[in-house]
């Protein structure tokens, strides 16, 4: 009988240690997941976007006068809004490719205007082949082709976005520069995303 509760209690002081344990890594587990989104969300303030010379004095630049940042609603889009998915896996993979842009930082490939302007229409290809590839995600997230008023459209507008609508066509495939200026160089920007394709 005794050896019966000595093995009782050993099991009680082991499944009380197993519980504690278990609470300990669900409140470790909590107080990481909580801190990765703390730290998630403040990588997609236009705050930290801005925050390195090569995006404030080149991209935000051109942006803080386009329609995404100044417009008779007052509605506005940040980078985080064009460039980062908004679904949780697809923003945990951005922000892994993204180190590829602290890594460019730190070794000062866009570090000057005369730099950023020569990998320009490099950097807008990788941009508009994620988007194309995407179909057009990030914008759909604001913009929805049910919701527009053609009436309020020119002719032209109207026939691309009912491709835009049927599947044919994609935002990026007409939108090239709507927040950063298109690239200069050889080819039409419009057709080196076609060349990249290939």
């Amino acid at each position: 009988m005794s050896t019966l509760r000595e093995w009782l209690s050993k099991r009680k002081f082991w499944a009380t240690l197993f519980g504690i344990e278990s609470l300990a890594l669900i409140l470790l587990g909590g107080l990481l997941f909580a801190g990765g989104k703390t730290a998630v969300d403040h990588t997609n303030t236009l705050e930290f976007c801005t925050s390195c010379h090569e995006m404030k004095d080149n991209n935000y630049e051109e942006y803080k006068d386009t329609i995404h940042a100044k417009n008779r609603t007052g509605v506005t889009a940040i980078c985080s809004d064009c460039h980062v998915p908004h679904g949780f896996v697809d923003t945990m993979i951005r922000k892994v490719y993204a180190a590829n842009d602290v890594f460019h930082h730190f070794t000062g490939k866009i570090d000057t205007k005369e730099k950023f302007e020569a990998h320009r229409l490099e950097l807008a290809k990788r941009v508009w082949l994620r988007m194309k590839e995407s179909d057009s995600r990030e914008c759909r997230n604001c913009h929805d082709v049910k919701a527009m008023d053609p009436e309020k459209q020119g002719k032209t507008a109207q026939k691309q976005h009912r491709k835009l609508g049927n599947g044919d066509k994609t935002c990026i495939d007409c939108h090239y520069g709507i927040a950063h200026k298109e690239p200069d160089g050889g080819a039409e920007p419009r057709d080196a995303i076609e060349k990249v394709e290939n």
